[in-house]
């Protein structure tokens, strides 16, 4: 096929050359290396423009906020991945980050997507703290009346509040970026106690989405965000167990002390339309 006749393909990511490297437009090895810090270049990549210093404060907090948090499911499943295959590293990565679900890590994208479409729509937003709260009440009444979960509400370990939690939002508050997303949440956690009878705290991931979101991120993206600041923490503990390994005790612990039962007796359940479904006691199938 004549080279007039070949398809493009257009980018605004990056191309190559023999002898270059262009990146966002830019010449990776003169204009963006020892230049552009990778958190700066990761928003950059997404956004297709450059964060603002105090966009780039915030943005960077949040990767550091969910690198690590001890012993999660991402960091043990690495561990023993690892343990299991030793010669594949990227499989131990792999299997950290396959883990990031609506569980663990995937709150970061879930609560800034309840934020969004809590706020889409409204020509005018409130203007103080009272105004949010009121939209807030709102929000958590109809989210109970649909008995529907609000993510970022509870932490599993951090009960009296998140750590992270204040510290994100007033580092948002000094760089300015401190939006509506943020404000909403933050005024779900003073109204919902009231409303659903008991106090939760803001989790830190979920503080993380907001933020990520009055950054002007694609909440679609949100969750890339969080596994991108959590391949790091993956990273720290698979190179830890090389030093330090875990792996075969937790392994171990588990197996040795496996004790078989017996399944639990079956038993039919005749529905409405007359269809009979078998079940075991415990739950439903």
């Amino acid at each position: 096929m004549p080279s007039s006749e070949l398809p493009t393909f257009p980018t605004s990511i990056g191309t190559s050359d023999l002898t270059s490297i262009n990146l966002l437009g830019q010449d990776l090895a003169h204009d963006l290396m020892g230049q552009v810090s990778f958190g700066e270049l990761a928003f950059w990549l997404v956004a297709q423009r450059r964060p603002t210093p105090g966009q780039l404060r915030v943005f960077e907090a949040v990767l550091v906020a969910l690198a690590d948090h001890g012993f999660t499911p991402t960091a043990i499943a690495a561990r023993l991945t690892y343990l299991s295959a030793p010669d594949s590293l990227q499989g131990a990565v792999a299997a950290g980050l396959l883990g990031g679900g609506s569980r663990f890590l995937g709150v970061t994208e879930d609560c800034a997507r309840f934020l969004a479409d809590a706020l889409a729509g409204r020509s005018e937003q409130p203007t103080d703290d009272a105004g949010w709260d009121e939209l807030a009440i709102q929000v958590v009444s109809q989210a109970r009346a649909a008995r529907r979960i609000i993510p970022g509400l509870g932490h599993p370990v951090h009960k009296s509040g998140d750590p992270r939690t204040p510290a994100l939002i007033a580092l948002a508050d000094q760089e300015g970026v401190r939006g509506p997303h943020l404000r909403l949440f933050q005024a779900i956690g003073r109204v919902h106690p009231e409303i659903l009878g008991r106090s939760l705290p803001l989790n830190g991931a979920g503080v993380c989405g907001a933020a990520l979101a009055d950054l002007d991120l694609p909440v679609e993206m949100l969750r890339g965000f969080a596994l991108l600041a959590r391949t790091a923490g993956v990273l720290g503990h698979i190179a830890e167990e090389q030093r330090q390994p875990v792996g075969m005790d937790i392994y171990l612990t588990i197996d040795r002390n496996a004790k078989y039962r017996p399944p639990a007796p079956a038993t039919s359940h005749v529905h409405a339309n007359g269809t009979t479904r078998t079940s075991h006691d415990g739950g439903t199938s």
